[in-house]
């Protein structure tokens, strides 16, 4: 389905092979099978279930992602009783409320002479559609005072919203328009209403529809472009009689809605079951990376812990083990089994003689590109030249702490061969040791390592 082809874009290679490359609903997409609108609110359902029901998602990221599986639930529960949600957006003034009222038929939403009197997410039932499933959403301005958390906010209810409405008084102004790409970003389908209307002449209506036309173009639809006047107003004039006599007298202005209204039904009628369903797919699909970042992160937060275990094992292996040959047995071990820990981590099996080998690429492209005299004392560490196998804490330190950085690169650079599904990729192995040595300050790697070596042996000599 088309969530999980979204999914599948973000997600690693190692991630895909470790869940079995196939979403589990696809069942659910028998061939030629005609999609309606019952057809995608099934289907998004699902996605959601999924979502909410996936054994695979750990505990940790779950709880990180706790807000995000309520309104995951929310949706669900929305679509399931056929709920459709309408939201307005538009500058302070505009007359977004007011237009929510005239629609209602009552005064339900706040409307103010001061500014920016909608401060919150306000959302009322559409009684009046034969259902009693459409709910029109109020948001605050999105030009209010120190209003960036309020546009945010609007811009996530965009993100839960099936239609929009976005309301202006007038052309386009540079932060409306703006607004208007961001919103039209969250590919729910826009409705641009033109509010106040009664303050313009039949040709100058004609004009501003023209000129809206031109500059949406590609972000509304013509037919989505609709006028209105949302409060019903008194215009004093002066009436001049057949005799020329002239009289003061008042000019009712009525509300005028008609016209949105009967698109609204269009859209709804035609397309309301399909829209609900896209929301809850594009929301699901948008969780969906999210967790596919938030496991590759957990992933890796996982595999700095663990190598930083084998650092200091090995690290201390090294400082400690007198007999000299045995360091290379004893790293060469550690490094290997970091390997396979990290393997079994990303999901991707590896074996003890593929960890090795994989270690002794890593060291010697270390050596080749470090120069002899690094080289030579990555091997005095392990062999403890000069000290006849009868290391002292501090020389044991300092030989453990380039055993220490040894295993962080060996570790790094694993790390990367695995998320590229066990493969050096195009850089090969050269050009990703490389990287990794470049990314490392060697100094202060050595210094916290030998530090920690230290802090262990005394810690140990005491006890």
């Amino acid at each position: 389905m088309e969530i999980w082809k979204n999914v599948q874009k973000h997600l690693p290679d190692w991630l895909l092979n470790s869940i079995g490359g196939k979403p589990p609903t696809e069942a659910l997409e028998p061939a030629n099978v005609p999609t309606t609108g019952d057809t995608h609110l099934q289907l998004a359902s699902a996605s959601l279930r999924q979502l909410l029901e996936d054994a695979r998602i750990p505990d940790t990221i779950r709880s990180t992602l706790s807000e995000d599986y309520a309104q995951v639930r929310a949706m669900l529960d929305k679509l399931e009783h056929g709920h459709l949600h309408i939201a307005v957006f538009g500058r302070v003034s505009v007359g977004k409320s007011s237009l929510l009222n005239a629609l209602l038929g009552k005064t339900a939403f706040s409307v103010s002479v001061l500014h920016g009197e909608t401060r919150s997410v306000n959302m009322q039932q559409w009684e009046e559609y034969a259902d009693g499933g459409l709910f029109l959403i109020d948001t605050p301005g999105i030009n209010e005072i120190d209003g960036e958390a309020r546009e945010r906010m609007a811009h996530e209810v965009a993100s839960r919203t099936d239609l929009l409405l976005f309301v202006v008084d007038s052309d386009l102004t540079d932060v409306e328009f703006q607004a208007l790409k961001i919103v039209a970003a969250a590919h729910r389908p826009i409705l641009l209403v033109v509010n106040k209307a009664d303050r313009y002449t039949e040709d100058e209506q004609r004009q501003l529809r023209s000129i809206l036309r031109t500059r949406t173009q590609g972000v509304i639809a013509p037919e989505n472009i609709v006028f209105t006047t949302a409060q019903a107003s008194r215009q004093s004039v002066i009436f001049i009689d057949e005799d020329g006599t002239e009289r003061d007298g008042i000019r009712e202005r009525p509300l005028n809605v008609g016209a949105l209204k009967a698109r609204l039904w269009d859209i709804v009628e035609a397309e309301g079951k399909t829209l609900a369903a896209l929301n809850a797919s594009l929301f699901a699909g948008d969780l969906s990376n999210a967790l596919g970042q938030r496991i590759l992160a957990v992933k890796r937060e996982l595999g700095a812990k663990t190598i930083r275990l084998y650092c200091l094992g090995k690290g201390i292996a090294v400082a400690f083990n007198p007999i000299p040959v045995a360091d290379l047995v004893a790293a060469a071990m550690i490094d290997a089994g970091m390997v396979v820990h990290l393997s079994r981590l990303y999901g991707l099996s590896i074996s003890r003689n593929e960890a090795g080998d994989l270690v002794r690429t890593v060291l010697a492209q270390m050596v080749l590109l470090m120069g002899a005299v690094w080289a030579v004392h990555l091997v005095s560490s392990a062999l403890k030249l000069g000290s006849a196998g009868l290391s002292t804490v501090l020389t044991g330190a300092a030989q453990g702490a380039v055993a220490w950085y040894s295993t962080l690169v060996v570790g790094r650079v694993a790390e990367q061969w695995l998320a590229n599904g066990k493969s050096w990729g195009d850089a090969g192995p050269k050009l990703t040791v490389q990287q990794i040595l470049e990314s490392l300050d060697r100094d202060s790697v050595l210094a916290e390592a030998r530090e920690e070596i230290l802090t262990y042996v005394r810690t140990t000599v005491k006890g």
